[in-house]
């Protein structure tokens, strides 16, 4: 079996929407990039199987969060968001100015047009 064709522990992750073949599905190229960087994060060692799990775990049970699912990737980028603060590997201001530029970006770009951070209006470039 290829390394493409062995399937990840996170892909088999409890509650990760999938299709009737039993693959992970993405309702978002975000949500595929924020599985993507976790895996990625996981096997350089930035943390364990068991502390991905504790805090995915913790934001999913949050109170409000939507019985049906469709926030589950809202939690998955919250998890490791609070993860990684947590561990002193990113700061938390940081992630939350990143995150704001984004949505200016998206919501400046054209539909159809590929969304990148120079297209934020504040981003001071040309």
């Amino acid at each position: 079996m290829s390394v493409c064709e062995a399937r990840s522990r996170f892909a088999q992750t409890e509650g990760l929407p999938r299709s009737e073949e039993g693959d992970p599905v993405f309702p978002e190229p975000w949500a595929a990039e924020a599985f993507a960087i976790t895996v990625h994060l996981h096997e350089k060692g930035l943390f364990s199987w068991g502390e991905w799990a504790d805090s995915l775990s913790a934001e999913v049970h949050k109170p409000g969060r939507a019985a049906d699912g469709s926030d589950y990737f809202d939690c998955w980028v919250e998890a490791l968001t609070g993860l990684l603060v947590g561990k002193g590997i990113a700061d938390a201001e940081a992630i939350l100015g990143l995150q704001k530029s984004w949505q200016r970006a998206a919501e400046a770009t054209p539909h159809g047009v590929p969304i990148e951070l120079i297209n934020d209006p504040l981003s001071g470039s040309p």
